[in-house]
């Protein structure tokens, strides 16, 4: 998972936006126009990188297509330390 973690948020174009979607959804669940507005991000941009969270299985939806709310995955859940480290490692704001 450290791996995993460290490649979708240090190792590609976009990481730190990643990282800032799942820090917001940790806190609570957002559809993607909730979370386009809440870190001032294009919604297609969102919409991008939730596509690879999920293909990650970072996080999962739950509900109807336009308004499905996102939840961090089991498996994130479980390893939040390890995303917390690498959260202060890059001094992402």
């Amino acid at each position: 998972m450290q791996k995993l973690l460290w490649w979708i948020i240090a190792g590609k174009r976009g990481g730190k936006n990643r990282a800032r979607i799942l820090k917001l959804i940790s806190e609570r669940p957002y559809n993607a126009h909730q979370i386009s507005e809440e870190l001032c991000l294009d919604y297609k941009t969102v919409r991008h990188h939730i596509k690879i969270l999920e293909k990650n299985n970072l996080i999962q939806p739950t509900g109807d297509t336009y308004g499905k709310l996102y939840f961090l995955s089991s498996k994130m859940e479980e390893n939040y330390e390890i995303f917390e480290e690498i959260w202060s490692k890059l001094n992402i704001k």
